[in-house]
């Protein structure tokens, strides 16, 4: 059947990126970087390279099944963070962007979408464990819009801009309340 290596190609591609993103994802950054003018930013660095790019138009389905087409998101900045559930850096993340969210409550939307495979449980018991204010149990099991965004290590964080342009993108962990992430948000926002 011609269906049968397209499915196994597709779920080549698919593992195959799973696994770059389990091994980046507790990484830690390298002794000493190559230089190179079209290589990206380091680890935990703020990346321009794919400014100018429209956010993906993929759909989200948080734990109560409700949809949101981040592509619709239009009108005020998102700040979008793909994270798991089994990477460490990650979930240090997850109540620093919970704080960013408050902080930026009405300026700019914090979206944060589960790359977590299989069952939504892990999901479900880590924000119950956590009780966030301000971040919403978005996931994204099939990983399309890691895919969207080129196959990103994990936590990847991406800001748009109310028409949904790409200003920067962060791979790896940032400390999001540090004055180096709320000068670049602030900077990006306009003051």
């Amino acid at each position: 059947m011609l269906l049968e290596p397209v499915l196994s190609r597709f779920s080549l591609t698919l593992l195959s990126i799973f696994a770059l993103s389990l091994a980046a994802c507790d990484r830690s950054a390298p002794d000493a970087a190559q230089e190179s003018g079209a290589s990206p930013a380091a680890i935990g660095e703020f990346d321009r390279m794919m400014a100018g790019e429209l956010m993906p138009a993929v759909n989200v389905t948080d734990l109560d099944g409700r949809q949101l087409n981040l592509g619709a998101l239009q009108g005020e900045p998102v700040l979008v963070n793909l994270w798991a559930t089994w990477c460490a850096p990650c979930v240090k993340e997850m109540p620093l962007l919970d704080e960013l969210a408050a902080d930026y409550d009405g300026r700019m939307r914090v979206v944060t979408v589960s790359q977590d495979m299989g069952s939504e449980e892990k999901v479900a018991e880590f924000f119950a464990r956590n009780d966030f204010a301000y971040l919403e149990s978005w996931r994204d099991p099939d990983a399309e819009l890691g895919f969207a965004l080129g196959g990103v290590m994990l936590p990847t964080t991406v800001l748009y801009d109310a028409s949904g342009r790409e200003i920067w993108r962060v791979q790896g962990d940032l400390d999001w309340s540090g004055e180096e992430a709320r000068a670049a948000i602030d900077a990006a926002l306009g003051g």
